[in-house]
Protein backbone atom coordinates (compact mmCIF):
# COMPACT_ATOMS: atom_id res chain seq x y z
CA UNK A 1 0.00 0.00 0.00
CA UNK A 2 1.46 3.15 -0.64
CA UNK A 3 0.93 6.29 1.43
CA UNK A 4 -1.44 7.93 -0.39
CA UNK A 5 -3.59 4.94 -0.27
CA UNK A 6 -2.78 4.20 3.52
CA UNK A 7 -3.45 8.18 3.80
CA UNK A 8 -7.19 7.52 1.85
CA UNK A 9 -7.79 4.52 3.95
CA UNK A 10 -7.52 5.75 7.45
CA UNK A 11 -9.39 9.01 6.44
CA UNK A 12 -12.09 7.11 4.71
CA UNK A 13 -15.32 8.79 5.96
CA UNK A 14 -17.70 6.71 3.66
CA UNK A 15 -21.14 5.11 4.52
CA UNK A 16 -21.46 1.36 5.63
CA UNK A 17 -21.59 -0.61 2.50
CA UNK A 18 -24.77 -1.02 -0.01
CA UNK A 19 -26.71 -3.48 -2.25
CA UNK A 20 -24.45 -6.89 -1.68
CA UNK A 21 -22.23 -5.55 1.01
CA UNK A 22 -25.68 -4.95 3.04
CA UNK A 23 -26.40 -8.66 2.58
CA UNK A 24 -23.31 -9.95 3.40
CA UNK A 25 -23.69 -8.06 7.24
CA UNK A 26 -27.80 -9.00 7.64
CA UNK A 27 -26.21 -12.51 6.75
CA UNK A 28 -23.43 -12.48 9.00
CA UNK A 29 -26.17 -10.81 11.56
CA UNK A 30 -28.07 -13.79 11.13
CA UNK A 31 -25.52 -16.33 11.99
CA UNK A 32 -24.21 -14.16 14.93
CA UNK A 33 -27.96 -14.62 15.93
CA UNK A 34 -28.66 -18.35 15.23
CA UNK A 35 -24.83 -19.55 16.79
CA UNK A 36 -25.66 -17.39 20.09
CA UNK A 37 -28.81 -18.90 20.64
CA UNK A 38 -27.55 -22.25 19.92
CA UNK A 39 -24.66 -21.79 22.13
CA UNK A 40 -26.48 -20.37 25.25
CA UNK A 41 -28.91 -22.88 24.82
CA UNK A 42 -26.07 -25.79 24.79
CA UNK A 43 -23.88 -24.66 27.32
CA UNK A 44 -27.29 -23.60 29.62
CA UNK A 45 -28.79 -27.04 29.29
CA UNK A 46 -26.08 -29.80 28.39
CA UNK A 47 -22.72 -28.37 28.51
CA UNK A 48 -20.67 -31.51 30.57
CA UNK A 49 -22.46 -33.64 27.39
CA UNK A 50 -20.24 -32.11 24.67
CA UNK A 51 -17.96 -29.26 26.30
CA UNK A 52 -15.45 -29.15 23.44
CA UNK A 53 -17.97 -28.78 20.88
CA UNK A 54 -20.75 -26.05 22.80
CA UNK A 55 -17.21 -24.01 23.63
CA UNK A 56 -16.59 -24.22 19.76
CA UNK A 57 -19.94 -23.44 19.35
CA UNK A 58 -19.52 -20.33 21.53
CA UNK A 59 -16.47 -19.10 20.13
CA UNK A 60 -18.15 -19.51 16.53
CA UNK A 61 -20.55 -17.38 18.01
CA UNK A 62 -18.30 -14.84 19.02
CA UNK A 63 -16.46 -14.63 15.99
CA UNK A 64 -19.82 -14.18 13.55
CA UNK A 65 -20.43 -11.31 15.88
CA UNK A 66 -16.96 -9.56 15.69
CA UNK A 67 -17.40 -10.28 12.20
CA UNK A 68 -21.07 -8.59 11.39
CA UNK A 69 -20.32 -5.37 13.86
CA UNK A 70 -16.20 -5.13 11.80
CA UNK A 71 -18.17 -5.26 8.36
CA UNK A 72 -21.05 -3.07 9.36
CA UNK A 73 -18.70 -0.68 10.32
CA UNK A 74 -16.62 1.12 7.03
CA UNK A 75 -13.62 2.97 9.22
CA UNK A 76 -9.99 1.46 8.82
CA UNK A 77 -9.51 -0.98 11.62
CA UNK A 78 -12.94 -2.40 11.64
CA UNK A 79 -11.80 -3.02 7.93
CA UNK A 80 -9.06 -5.00 9.54
CA UNK A 81 -10.95 -6.64 11.93
CA UNK A 82 -12.49 -7.74 9.63
CA UNK A 83 -10.53 -9.29 7.59
CA UNK A 84 -8.95 -10.96 10.94
CA UNK A 85 -12.25 -12.18 12.34
CA UNK A 86 -13.68 -13.85 8.51
CA UNK A 87 -10.17 -15.23 8.63
CA UNK A 88 -10.60 -16.91 11.56
CA UNK A 89 -13.69 -18.03 10.73
CA UNK A 90 -12.83 -19.86 8.11
CA UNK A 91 -9.84 -21.61 9.51
CA UNK A 92 -12.38 -22.53 11.75
CA UNK A 93 -14.82 -24.40 10.01
CA UNK A 94 -12.04 -26.04 8.04
CA UNK A 95 -9.90 -27.02 10.66
CA UNK A 96 -13.30 -28.15 12.92
CA UNK A 97 -15.04 -29.82 9.85
CA UNK A 98 -12.16 -31.64 9.17
CA UNK A 99 -12.00 -32.76 13.27
CA UNK A 100 -15.58 -33.62 13.32
CA UNK A 101 -15.13 -35.83 10.30
CA UNK A 102 -12.03 -37.81 11.43
CA UNK A 103 -12.95 -37.66 14.86
CA UNK A 104 -16.46 -38.25 15.36
CA UNK A 105 -15.83 -39.39 19.02
CA UNK A 106 -14.21 -35.66 19.85
CA UNK A 107 -17.77 -33.84 18.49
CA UNK A 108 -20.62 -36.27 20.15
CA UNK A 109 -22.81 -32.92 19.43
CA UNK A 110 -22.42 -30.41 16.06
CA UNK A 111 -21.47 -27.12 16.35
CA UNK A 112 -21.86 -24.93 13.85
CA UNK A 113 -19.35 -25.76 12.00
CA UNK A 114 -19.43 -29.23 12.63
CA UNK A 115 -19.09 -31.25 8.86
CA UNK A 116 -17.88 -27.98 7.29
CA UNK A 117 -21.64 -26.58 7.89
CA UNK A 118 -23.92 -28.73 6.71
CA UNK A 119 -26.38 -28.58 9.39
CA UNK A 120 -26.70 -24.85 8.27
CA UNK A 121 -26.56 -25.62 4.34
CA UNK A 122 -22.66 -25.21 4.39
CA UNK A 123 -23.41 -21.75 4.53
CA UNK A 124 -20.77 -21.45 7.26
CA UNK A 125 -18.27 -22.74 4.46
CA UNK A 126 -19.13 -20.74 1.77
CA UNK A 127 -19.74 -17.55 4.03
CA UNK A 128 -16.02 -16.76 4.64
CA UNK A 129 -14.93 -16.88 1.38
CA UNK A 130 -17.38 -14.47 0.25
CA UNK A 131 -16.79 -12.27 2.87
CA UNK A 132 -12.92 -12.48 1.97
CA UNK A 133 -14.08 -11.53 -1.58
CA UNK A 134 -16.15 -8.72 -0.43
CA UNK A 135 -13.70 -7.43 1.69
CA UNK A 136 -11.07 -7.40 -1.41
CA UNK A 137 -12.92 -6.39 -3.77
CA UNK A 138 -14.37 -3.23 -1.62
CA UNK A 139 -11.29 -1.98 -0.30
CA UNK A 140 -11.39 1.81 -0.38
CA UNK A 141 -8.04 2.43 -2.41
CA UNK A 142 -9.30 0.30 -4.80
CA UNK A 143 -12.88 1.24 -5.29
CA UNK A 144 -11.37 5.23 -5.03
CA UNK A 145 -8.66 4.32 -8.01
CA UNK A 146 -11.41 2.20 -10.44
Amino acid sequence: MTGSEHEHDELDDRPPSLGPGRVLIAVYGVFALAASARASVQIIRDVSEAPLAYGLSAFAAVVYIVATLALAHNGARSRVVAWVAVSVELVGVLTVGAASLALPEAFPRDTVWSGFGAGYGYVPLVLPVIGLIYLSRSRPGRVSAG
